[in-house]
């Protein structure tokens, strides 16, 4: 089945959904709802996936864009998840999605405020991960080991580092995606192709014994979707489903530094944050020029918002932790952007910063529904939990079905890489790059970070962008900067205003 989503396929699968009786009725379209829809329909279920707004709404597209072995879970003795992360890791940078996730550099600069027993503790955390590492069965070309550097070679792979008393870095290898929201694109599509209606801009308003009550958010229209048992995988907004979740979410802000902001930055960095132990920011240059500097970890009271705001205390606390290993310090003026996502942690005491991220997966055969809630987690890890969240969604409802495949499926993009392509596009696009330089060809004019009207239309034709800010905030991250935006509105409704949309 071709795996292309838009708004005539949405049409059309809208109008089976509401008469067919589904065995699985997915909630959300982060990375988690499109890994448990694509699971699902992998083993011959009949699977519907929807979202009251769009792919990677929520708290997927705010990531790091990390893709991590879990050195972090290390340091606080939790093997088991730093293992399964390993794993999955793994299984992304070798199997499913090679074109998406590739290795990165990262120096942790040894500035005076690093003691030499801090360093030895970090480089003997990094070798284990690289133990990890060979037990996931990841091969060394993929994933280098670490290695501690001079000063001089810091200073190369980062001359923006103070020179003062710098006694060079310890450098790590982590996994790194070009783009989170990208990802999640890519599973949606893949889900699609084995089967499973993938439909955006569809709330689900209540969970019924029989599937859930749902509206049609672009037309108001209201219907039921009929299923054997619904899997919750609204992320922070899990518990507005399932009231016997209790969710307590924490705020993670990123940075958007205007190119030149940080000049000559080949490597990312982890910057220790002073007071914390084994917490660090991180400075994640990107292809186009800018650099993301994260990450927060505040707790979140009252009402989720749709998109969260970056508070300027944030930003604050973010620059002054990046300008103390930097020779020339990065102004308010420099921010070109930021943004913030929510975690879905399960309520527990102690600060968010210290909740395990050990995803949960919570199943109740209720009078009114048969529903299992998937929550926490990270993105590195959003196969496996999909995994788990469909075994418990099978037994639960007595489905048939068979074992889990997606360890052995690629994404949508994943296939081999075609010559003769510009090598942006294949980064972009993967296998399907060569089709998608056609587009680009036929409508070159450029509306923002290299992007063009080109690869606007392929998101309309293929990834199923039913609009501007599905265009601006999710199939590309030109919103990002509001100035940015503000250029490409003019170009995207145009692209929007000349597709056909049914």
């Amino acid at each position: 089945m071709d795996s292309s989503l838009n708004a005539a396929r949405r049409s059309r699968e809208l109008l089976r959904v509401s008469g067919e009786q589904l065995d699985v009725l997915v909630v959300g379209l982060g990375a988690t709802g499109a890994g448990a829809a694509l699971d699902a329909a992998s083993r011959g279920l009949r699977v519907a996936a929807i979202d009251a707004h769009d792919l990677a709404f929520g708290t997927s597209r705010w990531s790091s864009k990390l893709v991590h072995g879990g050195l972090r879970y290390l340091a606080k003795g939790q093997v088991g998840v730093a293992y399964e992360s390993a794993v999955e890791r793994g299984i992304l940078l070798r199997r499913t999605a090679p074109h998406l996730a590739r290795a990165h550099p990262y120096a942790l600069p040894l500035t005076p405020a690093v003691s030499r027993r801090q360093a030895a503790l970090v480089m003997a955390g990094y070798r284990i991960g690289d133990g990890l590492r060979a037990a996931a069965r990841t091969p060394r070309r993929l994933l280098p080991g670490p290695t501690t550097l001079n000063a001089a070679r810091a200073h190369t792979l980062a001359p923006v580092l103070k020179q003062d008393g710098l006694r060079g870095a310890l450098l790590s290898w982590d996994g790194r995606l070009l783009d989170d929201a990208r990802l999640v694109v890519a599973i949606a599509r893949t889900a699609a192709a084995h089967g499973a209606y993938v439909l955006t801009r569809c709330r689900a308003l209540r969970l019924t014994g029989r599937g859930a009550d749902v509206r049609d958010e672009l037309t108001g229209e209201e219907f039921t979707v009929r299923a054997k048992v619904v899997i919750n995988a609204a992320g922070v907004w899990a518990d507005a489903l399932d009231p016997q979740v209790r969710l307590r979410p924490s705020r993670g802000t990123h940075l958007v530094l205007a190119p030149g902001a940080l000049p000559g930055l080949i490597a990312g960095l982890h910057v220790p944050i002073p007071g914390e132990v084994n917490r660090f920011a991180l400075v994640l240059p990107q292809r186009d020029g800018r650099v993301h500097v994260g990450l927060t970890d505040e707790p979140v009271d009252g009402p989720v918002p749709d998109v969260p705001e970056a508070p300027e205390e944030d930003v604050r606390t973010l620059l002054e932790v990046l300008n103390g290993v930097l020779e020339t310090p990065v102004t308010r003026e420099a921010v070109a952007g930021a943004y913030a996502g929510l975690r879905p942690l399960l309520a527990a005491d102690g600060r968010t910063a210290d909740l395990s991220r050990r995803h949960a997966v919570l199943a109740g055969d209720r009078a009114d529904a048969r529903v299992v809630t998937v929550v926490g987690g990270k993105l590195t890890t959003y196969r496996r939990m999909a995994e788990d969240a469909v075994d418990r969604a099978v037994a639960l409802a007595g489905l048939r079905a068979g074992r889990c495949r997606t360890r052995r499926i690629p994404l949508t993009g994943a296939g081999p890489q075609p010559p003769g392509v510009p090598a942006r596009l294949t980064e972009r696009y993967g296998s399907e790059a060569a089709a998608a330089y056609e587009l680009v060809k036929a409508h070159p004019r450029e509306v923002g970070l290299g992007l063009t009207e080109g690869d606007l239309l392929w998101s309309v034709l293929h990834e199923g962008a039913l609009d501007a800010d599905d265009l601006l905030d999710r199939r590309t991250r030109i919103g990002l900067v509001e100035q940015d935006r503000e250029r490409a509105l003019a170009a995207t409704r145009d692209v929007l205003d000349r597709t056909p949309r049914r």
